[in-house]
Order: structure tokens, then C-alpha cells, then sequence
């Protein structure tokens, strides 16, 4: 062979070899870094968007279109009453410490989230839990006081992740589940590092190798770490005026998906002028809905006239139970003796959403002679201390994602400080009801109340507007849970 021709023969070869191999690390960036790494014991969606499927797992899962599959549960049987779940375990999973997980786990789990101490913030989850019996290693069996009809897919929240005995004292801070990723290190205020789990239960599934979670608060700073090529995916882009520039480069691949946010403006319903509901319906009849999504979000998302996800098929549209009318709030307000102007504040968490909304409502507001003043807050923590456990506050606003979250205007001492003995009721009638057609009757009826009641300025559904490398594949385009699940993420090439 002539030297020209194997020269020839070995640049064909190298043009028809990869450039390169895959990737195998991942850079995903959050507008919000989380208080914590134990989605067990605090509220904060950020924990969730971290550790949800990536370190810790539950029994089932929800999946990306939203429905309930097996995870550490393989299978599971109801009893004709609705009170009996029987659970089979996996085999051979193991907790990242190496330590074998089997039912001793899940009865710890679910025992210390439904302990009187416990700060889970979604307790409710478990309060039809009348014992836990563990029979042998591989099998659960959880007994009910009563049936509830969304048992299974609570058991796919979050809030509901196994935890072990030995490592659930210091999961905020070195976090050990089953996950198809451990915990590699957390730089605060920057990052958290996660690697492969190399004796994961599912290994063929998972592609990455090393993904790290960056928070970037401000908005523009994320566009341009997008741009860099500093961060690879930012599933909730705080920049939706930008958002059309991405859809139109061919570098990224750029996706206005739903979430279950209901982005309310909640009100301190047992403090004066908030506890006449006169009040609440004038604040409510001065919002324009469309015009508040087009100034905060760039035209995105839906608006809502009650707290309930419209991705639900219970959905019911209550926007014009009380739609924009200016007229009518000034009446409303004279009738309930502020006719001669209000004065109120808002506590707004420093992000995009929730501050550019706060300057439209007072904006809003001013119209009927309500002066709102802005404060902005820091969120998570002092929006937590302040709104949420004390309540020391007026007005407020932020997004609520976790889904089928409408019980908690029936949940006592919630930072709305809502009392109806008639919603409270009929949650209690829905969490009881097993016949879907009938549970989806009374959340219609539930929405309505809310959106007759005002105990929150129902305003839009949080759209998931995600920017991502065209080369990805795997990331999620909608948020049925709070979640940045990159268990089947992986690079094209």
C-alpha cells in the first residue's frame, strides 16, 4: 500500500470517528438554592428540585406525564375497603452507606413523618395511617383509619422519600438515600456536587456520571451562564422576556411546559381589612389577570380564579366568579368603609416572578385607591420565618407547587390564617373519597368556594419555561412534581 493511500485511508477513518465521547457530567442551574438537603423535615420546593429521584426514592414515583409507577415498591395490592396496602419491596437495593434497605426502613420513615414532632411539611400525607406492619424484609403493610383516595400518588411526593434509621439525623446536611446518585459536596451559595451511584439497583439506567447543581438568583446572570456554556440546562428560567430568544437558537432547546405553581397573592386573613371578605373581593376585582402574566412573565401562563392546577381533569375555570372590574372593587371598598383609600404592604421573595408581579399589583391597586407598599423579602429563609411561621405579614405572594395542595386553606395555622368550617369539611370528605368521579365533584365545588371566598388574589399558573443544551436528552418538560429528575438525562453525542 502507498504511503499516499494510507494517508488517505486513515483521514477517512478519523472523519467518520466520534469528535469526542459522550459527555457524562451535567451542570443544571436553580434560581434558588435550598435551605437544606432532607425533603422529610422542610417545605422549600428547592430541596425537592435537588434531591427528588436523584438521591432519595419512595415507594412509587410520579413520572414525567404525572402518573404513579413502582420505585422501591415493585408491587403493591388494595384491599375492596381501601384500607389495606400491601407493598413488595424491591430486592437488593441498598442505602448509599451501604446498608440494606427493606420494610424496618419504610416503617421508620413513615412512623417518624407521622410523629407529633415531625416538621414534614406535608404530615397530612400520613395522617390516615392507623399502624405499620412489616411481615418479613420485603414486605409493608400499611392499615388506614380510613380510605384516601390519593394515598398512592402521595406516596410519590417528596415528603414521602425512605429515609434510614442511621443517617436520617444529618441528611439536611450529608444526605443518604437510594438514589442513582450520592452526595458528593455542597459549596453554599453556589453549588451541590452529586456523582453515579455505583451500586444503584437500576445501573443500566442511569448515563451521567458527575451532575452538579449551580444557583443563580439573578436572571440575567442565568441567561448569560446559559450563553457561556458555564451551566448546560436551567429547567425554570427567571428571564421569560428572554425566552424567545433561546426557542430561536439552534444551541438550545428551549420549552414552555405547566407546572402545578399556583402563584397567589396570599392574604392575612385574620387580620383587619383582610378578615371582610368585601375587602378580599375589591383586592381581587382590581387585578388584570391577563395583563398581570403579559408585564411578570412575557405572556406566559394561565390565569386562575381559584387554587387548583388546570393540568387536573377536576379542573374548573372560576375566572370570572370574580373577573377584573375596577368599578365594582371601589364600591366594595366603600361599602366596607374604605372608601376614603387603604393603605397595606406586600412581602415579596426576591425572585423574577414574584417581584415583578408585586410592582403590577400595587400598580393594580392604586387605580381603586389602595396604596400597596413593596417589601421585598429574602426567600427561602426569612420569607419562612416571617409569612409562613409567623405570620407577620399582610400580603405576600409566591407560587405553591406541590400538586393537589388546595387542603391547605383547611389546614389550621397555616400562614393564610383562613378559617371556612364548610371547605374544611369538605376536604375532609374528599381525602375519604375512593370513587374518582365523585372526588373530582368535590373539588369542583371546592374551587368555587375559594374563588367566592378570596382568602388569596388567585392569579396565574407558574409555566415551567426551561432552556436547555440541544444536545440533552432526558430533561423534563413539564412539572407534574417539584423535581429536576436527571435519572435518564444523557448527551447525544
Amino acid at each position: 500500500m502507498s504511503k499516499r493511500f494510507l494517508a488517505a485511508a486513515l483521514l477517512l477513518t478519523v472523519s467518520f470517528a466520534p469528535a469526542y465521547a459522550a459527555k457524562t457530567s451535567l451542570v443544571v442551574g436553580m434560581p434558588i438554592e435550598p435551605p437544606g438537603l432532607d425533603p422529610t423535615i422542610a417545605a422549600p420546593v428547592a430541596i425537592r428540585e435537588v434531591t427528588w429521584a436523584n438521591l432519595y426514592e419512595g415507594l412509587v414515583r410520579i413520572d414525567r406525564n404525572g402518573k404513579v409507577q413502582p420505585l422501591l415498591a415493585k408491587s403493591w395490592e388494595v384491599s375492596p375497603d381501601g384500607l389495606t396496602y400491601t407493598f413488595k419491596l424491591q430486592d437488593g437495593v441498598k442505602f448509599h452507606d451501604g446498608t440494606t434497605f427493606d420494610s424496618a426502613d419504610v416503617k421508620f420513615a413513615f412512623d417518624r413523618a407521622r410523629d407529633p414532632k415531625s416538621t414534614n411539611a406535608q404530615k397530612q400525607i400520613f395522617a390516615p395511617i392507623e399502624s405499620i406492619e412489616t411481615p418479613d424484609p420485603q414486605t409493608v403493610v400499611i392499615k388506614l383509619k380510613h380510605p384516601s383516595g390519593n394515598f398512592l400518588t402521595y406516596l410519590g411526593w417528596g415528603d414521602a422519600v425512605i429515609v434510614a434509621p442511621e443517617t436520617a439525623a444529618t441528611n439536611a446536611s450529608n444526605p443518604v438515600g437510594t438514589g442513582p446518585f450520592t452526595f458528593k459536596s455542597w459549596t453554599r451559595g453556589d453549588r451541590v456536587e452529586l456523582t453515579k451511584n455505583p451500586d444503584y439497583w437500576q445501573k443500566d439506567k442511569v448515563q451521567l456520571e458527575n451532575v452538579t447543581f449551580r444557583f443563580i438568583s439573578d436572571a440575567q446572570a442565568q441567561v448569560a451562564a446559559l450563553k457561556a456554556g458555564d451551566v448546560d440546562a436551567f429547567p425554570n428560567l427567571g428571564a421569560p422576556e428572554l425566552f424567545a430568544e433561546f426557542q430561536k437558537d439552534p444551541r438550545f432547546k428551549a420549552v414552555a411546559g405547566n407546572t402545578e405553581g399556583e402563584t397567589v397573592a396570599g392574604m392575612n386573613n385574620a387580620k383587619k381589612p383582610f378578615d371582610d371578605v368585601r375587602v378580599r373581593r375589591a383586592l381581587m376585582h382590581a387585578i388584570d389577570r391577563k395583563a398581570l402574566i403579559e408585564g411578570a412573565y412575557s405572556g406566559f401562563g394561565q390565569p386562575i380564579g381559584s387554587f387548583f392546577s388546570p393540568n387536573h381533569p377536576a379542573f374548573v375555570d372560576t375566572t370570572d366568579v370574580i373577573p377584573y372590574d375596577p368599578e365594582k372593587a371601589k364600591a366594595l371598598l366603600k361599602e366596607a368603609g374604605y372608601g376614603d383609600g387603604l393603605s397595606i404592604s406586600i412581602k415579596a421573595p426576591q425572585m423574577a416572578y414574584a417581584s415583578r408581579s408585586a410592582e403590577l399589583i400595587s400598580a393594580m391597586l392604586s387605580e381603586v385607591g389602595v396604596d400597596l407598599q413593596i417589601i421585598p423579602t429574602e426567600f427561602p429563609a426569612k420569607w419562612i420565618e416571617e409569612v409562613f411561621k409567623n405570620k407577620n405579614y399582610d400580603v405576600t405572594i409566591v407560587s405553591h407547587t406541590e400538586p393537589l395542595d388546595i387542603d391547605i386553606f383547611a389546614r389550621d395555622n397555616y400562614y393564610f390564617n383562613y378559617q371556612n368550617p364548610k371547605f374544611k369539611e369538605l376536604m375532609a370528605e374528599i381525602a375519604r373519597t375512593t370513587d374518582e368521579k365523585e372526588r373530582h365533584a368535590k373539588y369542583a365545588e371546592a374551587q368555587k368556594i375559594l374563588a367566592e371566598d378570596v382568602p388569596a388574589l388567585f392569579l396565574f399558573q407558574l409555566p415551567k419555561l426551561g432552556v436547555w443544551n440541544a444536545k440533552l436528552e432526558g430533561l423534563w418538560e413539564n412539572s407534574p412534581v417539584p423535581a429536576n429528575d436527571i435519572t435518564e438525562v444523557r448527551w447525544t453525542e
